[in-house]
Parts: structure tokens; sequence; C-alpha cells
């Protein structure tokens, strides 16, 4: 199926589904993919092969530079974002001056936009780095992928790189000591051969448990609404979406729900 990436390193502003209107930070390359994960879902496609073509980082001020062009034409325009979100062709916190950008992001936003959140939608890879963990508890949304308790769902349906494990990322955000958001992709199909549908009963239960070890101020829960590179896949609908939704609430989380 078709898939996109996105071709600069400021973009939209967007209406967000979770967020509201989104101001997007591209960290990544504008011409490929760079990411920890290859989640099967994803909507900028599959990670590149080995051989393909690398491509280059944005540089920590041309992302300052651009960043401020485009917050002094909103302003001038009076359409300020409702919140500037780190997202992008990959994994926002691979970016080697990651901790950086947040501060200079920080200071206009507040020179600019003071209402405006600052958001980094994140797979939860790059904790152990502590300069990465002290900068997403600077940020207002830190929103953190879990999209499954079992190791081997989050192997197939989300597909890590390298070294990964479920128990340290777990540990890892429950260190944000509430300071972060939980976002899980729910989904149901196959993949290579494997039944694939994190909306079980068993699944969910895991998924409620590990949520209280970790103790996320929000969990938004959603389902894909665009074209994914594994055609196996098929969305949670409204109603299995609105019984977890249920579950975690009444296990005393705040829910958003995207179907």
């Amino acid at each position: 199926m078709a898939t996109f990436l996105f071709d600069e390193i400021i973009f939209g502003p967007v209406r967000s589904r979770r967020l509201g209107i989104s101001l997007g930070i591209n960290l990544l390359p504008t011409n490929t993919k760079i990411c920890s994960f290859d989640c099967i879902y994803c909507e900028c496609g599959r990670n590149p092969g080995k051989g393909a073509p690398k491509g280059k980082l944005p540089e920590r001020e041309e992302v300052a530079l651009k960043l401020e062009e485009m917050l002094t034409h909103m302003k001038r325009e009076e359409r300020l974002p409702d919140v500037i979100t780190f997202a992008g062709n990959g994994e926002p916190t691979l970016h080697p001056r990651f901790a950086e950008i947040i501060g200079d992001t920080l200071v206009l936003r507040d020179r600019y936009a003071p209402k405006a959140r600052i958001a980094v939608l994140s797979n939860a890879t790059m904790l152990h780095k502590k300069a990465v963990f002290d900068a997403l508890l600077r940020v207002d949304d830190n929103i953190q992928k879990l999209d499954s308790a079992f190791e081997k769902t989050v192997r197939l349906l989300d597909c890590p790189t390298g070294h990964f494990s479920l128990g340290k990322v777990v540990s890892q955000l429950a260190s944000f000591k509430g300071k972060v958001i939980i976002q899980t992709m729910f989904v149901r199909g196959s993949y290579k051969g494997e039944v694939l549908d994190n909306t079980t009963p068993e699944e969910v239960e895991a998924w409620l448990e590990l949520l209280k070890v970790i103790g996320p101020s929000m969990v938004m829960i959603y389902t894909i609404a665009r074209d994914t590179p594994v055609e196996t896949l098929r969305k949670a609908g409204v109603a299995k979406l609105t019984e977890i939704a249920r579950r975690a609430e009444a296990a005393g989380f705040k829910v958003q729900v995207s179907g």
C-alpha cells in the first residue's frame, strides 16, 4: 500500500486526531526513514534495506531557523498551533542533538506561541540515554509507544532493529514517575504466518498490568487510519477500542481514543 515521507524539516500545521492543530518537526532525513523500530503499520513505510542511500540529518541550527520562520509567519497570520510535535520520518530521539533541539524549541515556543504544548512521539528505545530522558522530562506531552505487554507481539508488530528488552523499556518508562503518556496501536491481522491481535483479553489484561507499573498521566489508544506497508493488517473496530478504553478507565487511567 502507499506510504509517504515528510519532505520538510517543519511540516503542517495539520489537524492531529490526538493533539489538535499540530506543527510538526522532522529531525530525520527528508528523503528516507531512520528508525530503531520497523513497525509493520508505519505510515512512512518500512525501513530502507542495507545498501540504500543514507539521508542527511538536519543540523540543530537549521531546525531552529526553520521553526522560528514558521512561528513568526503563523503569529503574523494569527493561527498559532495547539502543539509543536516532534514526529517525522522515524524516531526523533535518534538525532544526536535531540536534547539541545528540545531546548531551542522551548525557547522559541515561549517567545512566539507560549500557549502551545511541545510533544514528542517516540518509541521509547532511546530512554537509556540520560540526555534524551532528561530532555523528554522538559516537554509537555512526552508520548511513548507501548504496543503490547508481550515481547513476542512487540517483535512481530514493531520489529525492533537492534537490541531490545521490553522489561528494560517498561522500567525506564516507570522512571518518568507519571510524566509520560503511553500510546498504543491496536490492530488485528497476520504477519510472517503468525496471527497478530493485541486486542485479545490476554493481551489487554497484560497491557493493563504494565500500565499499573508505569503509571502514565494518560493513555492514548488508536488504530490504523492510513495505508500500511503490510497489507494483512486490519484496524480494530470502534466498539473494541471503546471496550479497551473502559477497562483502562476502570483501572484508574485517563484515556483518549482515536478510532
